[in-house]
């Protein structure tokens, strides 16, 4: 893939982690089936351009498994392959490596307080 995302945009790549079949054994079709609100990241822009021409560099980085709303970014396709672009602040929310939010207890002892 060839594009380099501007400012604060990301390329990312869905996650697909729906079951083909039901319980049951019946097969969902394509069309019954949600998309789903998570993704890799796979390219990154430089990051926000502040008023004063400063450039903030994104929190997110290529690699990065993000969830995002579901009707965030717009849908491109590259290669053949679906892809989505958005900007940073769509991103919901930053996995971990077993697909927990936040995993670290400061985020739990900083709620708390």
């Amino acid at each position: 893939m060839n594009i380099r995302p501007l400012y604060d945009r990301i390329v990312v790549k869905r996650v697909d982690e729906q079951d083909e079949k039901t319980a049951s054994g019946l097969i969902i079709p394509d069309t019954a089936k949600e998309k789903p609100q998570q993704g890799e990241v796979i390219a990154a822009g430089k990051g926000k351009r502040l008023e004063d021409g400063k450039v903030v560099p994104l929190d997110v980085q290529v690699g990065d498994k993000i969830l995002f709303g579901k009707y965030s970014g717009s849908e491109i396709k590259l290669d053949g392959q679906e892809y989505m672009i958005m900007r940073e602040d769509e991103v919901l929310g930053v996995l971990d490596a077993q697909g927990v939010i936040g995993g670290g207890s400061s985020t739990t002892a900083a709620a708390t307080k």
